[in-house]
Parts: C-alpha cells; sequence; structure tokens
C-alpha cells in the first residue's frame, strides 16, 4: 500500500490502483471465510457491540484493542483477518503466510441471515474517499490512477435503499451503477435475472467478487453510464444508488456524477419509463435542488415520465454550506486548509449561479401503470420509519389503484378494516369530556399520523371489515342525530385520506 501525504489532491495523477483479484477459487475462499468464523455475527462476537459499531464509523482503535494478541501466542483466524481486512495492518508472516490486502473484504449479513462479504476499495467501505486516504489506497505523483475510480463499500445509502427495495418472485433486475454489487446481492436472492452496470469498470471488478465470494448467483456485468448499457431491454425492477451528489467538479465517480446540479437524478428518473415492464418498478435514491422561487415538489415532480405512478419522499434538506462541508470532508480535502477553503468557494460559486437555497435528500419509486391519470405523491417525511419498507411501497401503490379506479359510491359500498398498528391519541385538558384533538398513528412502515375529528375516529374505529362505510356513516348520523346524506356526502374526501395513507384498507 502507498502512503499519502495531508496534501494529496485527489483529481492529480497517481500510482495506480491494484487490481481487484478475482480468484478462480472463490468458493474456496468462501469456504476459508465461514471457516474463521469472518461473518457479521462471528465478527460481532469477537469484537463486542461497542466496537462493532464503532468500526461502522470508521473509529478503529476499539477493534485494534480487541485483536491485539499476547506476544507469543497465535491469534485466532478471524482476529488475523479483521487485522487484515478491515483494519488494514501488516500481520506476522507465520500467521497470514504473506498475504495482504488489496481491497476491504467486509462481512455483511443478508435480510434473512445469509453470510455475504462485500468487496470494495481499501478504506472504502466506512468514510468514503477520505477513509481511502487514511488507509493510504492511492497516492500522487506517479502516472496511472488518482484515486478518481475508488469503489465505495457498504454505507447507510447502500442499506436504505436495500431495505427499501420491493420484494420480488423472480423476473428481471437491473442494478444501474452497482459499485460494489451491493443491490445486485440482494436482488440475486429474489430475482430470476440480475443485469448490473457502472461507468466504472473497476466497479464491475470489486461487484463481481462480491457475488462470487457470497455465493450468489452469477450477474450480467456491463459497462456504460446509466441506461447505455442496456438499450432496447425492460427490466421487472430497477434499481439505483446513483452518483447523486451535486458538485461543481466530477472528482471521484462513486459520488460525483459529472451533469449539472441534478440532472443525472433527473435523467435517470425521466429515462426509467421505457426500461420498465408493465408494473415494473423502478427504485432510487436521489439529491435535489431547492432552487429560489421554485417549489421542489412541483420540480422534483415534473421529472416523472408519462405513464408511471411515483411515490417521492424527502428524507433531508441541509443548506449549502452544510452539503459543501459534508461533502469536502468525504474527500479528506479538510486535511488541507488551503485546498478546502477554495474547494468550498467553489462549491458556494455554483450554488449561487444555481440559484440553488438548499439540497434535498431522499427516494423516488416509480411504477409503469401506462394509466391516463397517474398519481404521484410527493411529501416531506423526515420522521422515523421501520425498514425494511419494500412491503409497504408495495402496498402504497395498491392503494393507489384502489382509490384511482373507485368512486365516492363504490366508496360508501366497501368494508374497509383498520390496520391492525393503529393506535388512537386523545389530547386535551385533563377531566375534560371532549378532546381538543384526535391523532392517530402507525406504528409500522412509514409511522404516520394524522390528525382526525371525532367522527372521523369513530368510523375508523368501527371498520373492523363486517360493514360497508355508508352503514357506518348512517348509524354514527344516527347517534349524534345528523343529517345521514350531509355525513355520506363529506366524509368520502376523509375516507380516502385513511385509505392512500394506510390506516384502512378494503376488507378483501
Amino acid at each position: 500500500m502507498v502512503p499519502v501525504s495531508a496534501t494529496d489532491d485527489l483529481s492529480l495523477p497517481g500510482p495506480p490502483l491494484p487490481d481487484v483479484p478475482f480468484p478462480d477459487s472463490a468458493a474456496e475462499l468462501r469456504a476459508a471465510l465461514l471457516a474463521a468464523g469472518f461473518t457479521a455475527d462471528g465478527l460481532l462476537d469477537l469484537l463486542g457491540a461497542p466496537a462493532y459499531a464503532a468500526l461502522a464509523r470508521s473509529e478503529t482503535v476499539p477493534a485494534e484493542r480487541a485483536t491485539r494478541w499476547p506476544p507469543g501466542r497465535t491469534p485466532p483466524a478471524l482476529a488475523t483477518l479483521t487485522r487484515l481486512f478491515l483494519l488494514q495492518h501488516a500481520v506476522p508472516r507465520e500467521h497470514a503466510e504473506a498475504v495482504r490486502a488489496v481491497v476491504d473484504v467486509r462481512p455483511y449479513s443478508g435480510p434473512e441471515g445469509q453470510d455475504w462479504w462485500i468487496v470494495s476499495d481499501l478504506g472504502c467501505a466506512v468514510g468514503g474517499a477520505a477513509g481511502a486516504r487514511r488507509a493510504g489506497a492511492y497516492g500522487t505523483g506517479a502516472p496511472g490512477s488518482s484515486g478518481a475510480d475508488l469503489v465505495l463499500g457498504v454505507g447507510g445509502a447502500s442499506t436504505t435503499l436495500a431495505g427499501l427495495t420491493v420484494p420480488l418472485d423472480g423476473g428481471r433486475v437491473l442494478d444501474v451503477g452497482t459499485g460494489s454489487g451491493i443491490q445486485a446481492l440482494h436482488a440475486g436472492a429474489r430475482a430470476g435475472a440480475v443485469t448490473a452496470t457502472d461507468v466504472n469498470p473497476r466497479a464491475l471488478d470489486c461487484a463481481r467478487l462480491t457475488l462470487a465470494l457470497s455465493g450468489a448467483p452469477a450477474a450480467d456485468l456491463r459497462a456504460g453510464s446509466l441506461f447505455e448499457p442496456v438499450a432496447g431491454e425492460r427490466y421487472d425492477l430497477i434499481v439505483s444508488n446513483p452518483p447523486f451528489v451535486i458538485s461543481p467538479a466530477a472528482r471521484l465517480s462513486y459520488r460525483d456524477g459529472g451533469m449539472a446540479g441534478d440532472e443525472l437524478c433527473r435523467t435517470l428518473v425521466a429515462g426509467a419509463a421505457e426500461h420498465l415492464a408493465e408494473g415494473g418498478y423502478c427504485q432510487l435514491l436521489a439529491n435535489w435542488q431547492h432552487v429560489e422561487d421554485e417549489d421542489w415538489r412541483e420540480r422534483v415532480a415534473g421529472w416523472v415520465p408519462p405513464g408511471c405512478d411515483a411515490w417521492i419522499v424527502q428524507r433531508e434538506v441541509q443548506d449549502v454550506t452544510q452539503y459543501a462541508e459534508l461533502w469536502l470532508r468525504d474527500a479528506g480535502d479538510h486535511a488541507d486548509p488551503a485546498a478546502y477553503a477554495a474547494r468550498y468557494d467553489d462549491w458556494l460559486d455554483a450554488f449561487a449561479a444555481s440559484r440553488t437555497r438548499a439540497v434535498g435528500f431522499g427516494w423516488i419509486t416509480l411504477r409503469r401503470t401506462d394509466a391516463a391519470d397517474p398519481a404521484v405523491t410527493v411529501e416531506d417525511w423526515p420522521h422515523a420509519v421501520e425498514q425494511p419498507l419494500g412491503a409497504a411501497v408495495v402496498e402504497h401503490f395498491a392503494r393507489q389503484d384502489f382509490l384511482r379506479r373507485t368512486d365516492d359510491e363504490a366508496l360508501l359500498a366497501t368494508v374497509f378494516r383498520l390496520a391492525d398498528d393503529v393506535v388512537q391519541e386523545q389530547v386535551g385538558r385533563p377531566g375534560e369530556e371532549d378532546p381538543e384533538h384526535v391523532v392517530l398513528r402507525r406504528q409500522l412502515g412509514m409511522r404516520r399520523a394524522t390528525r382526525v375529528d371525532t367522527v372521523s375516529a369513530g368510523f375508523a374505529g368501527a371498520c373492523d371489515g363486517t360493514l360497508p362505510a355508508g352503514v357506518i356513516l348512517d348509524a354514527i348520523a344516527q347517534v349524534l342525530a345528523a343529517d345521514p346524506a350531509a355525513l355520506r356526502e363529506r366524509t368520502p374526501e376523509m375516507i380516502r385520506l385513511l385509505v392512500e395513507q394506510g390506516f384502512l384498507a378494503p376488507a378483501d
């Protein structure tokens, strides 16, 4: 490995990154890793929960302490592998027979407890390019790669997308910008066939090794940008954790898309429809600009192609200064104060030129329906959710289908059932007979909460899957001595809201 100085610049040429190995004996290597206990559960047992969690934060000291072994005693293979691959330390020849890590091989637990491994560049499993700098994975001063093609490992964005992905039983999946191959790995557990693309050939090498070491089916790996490698093909599911960072210069292929502003994300969304089979989903993470005098909801909704329903969720917003600082640190630029200040200025200049005041982060799901009246939901939801959400995503679009085909008369004739996870909260002064307001709250999925009046709360509570909505309303009108016709006329809007948010569902 090559040491890196604090002033190294990722945009300058440096020694080439070592080739990503693909051993013919990948199956034997997988068996050896399993035998050594080099798995997510094995690491947790070896390191203990605090050190295990610290390692995910790119803090290595607790793990180093846990893997120190008294002189003269041979450590277990798991401790040696941990120091070699995860901490990137040299180990005694007799412990590893001169083996050294040229890539990061990190244990990863699949959704059903599978023992998987994710291959990325040294230091990139956590910490981005700054982590690679600390690991000495690239340098400067000689012809060759600068580290711009570094391959990122598993991060929060990767696991978020994996948790969002709709469950499949067969079908074709496309992973656009596969990187280390984590989405292709998840897809391979449930798809009939997986195609994975990346503009970075080194990423395809890492993805190939990730799949092989994890015992997953091989994917059809293709080099190229966005949908170029799959022209004319259609898929049941498209997933992408693209290089969505809005930056003034394309320095790192894993994060910088090379297009102005959020144009790469817009291009990806707009082009998805022609590659989706009927009923197919496209799910991706994205950043979008909050432009002065423009509503970000209308702006991002304008990306949705005709014939697709969409669900766009904004999870976080950062002002332009926070955003620039985050990604400058990701690249390790804070190690050189002068370079940091100059690049910070460049970012703010670019944001000022595009009238960008903040940047939103979230997820976008499309579903190809070819409906004449697509349902496009755009919302700001920074609150806690319960992952995995894949099944909740499917349910969201099923509710949209129901509401689209059901007029008010049919709605009142429908038998509904209150979701099992709904609880009711009443707010008011102690001792008062009537609450100031009532809140219905879901405890699963998006964990939504909505404020309702007492009539709506009573209606929802009576939806036990036995009586049509109209009959329940007539009973409520009788109790309240209200006009049943007026109640039937004004209530469908409330029912639609409760159905859309998942509080109520048709009993059948």
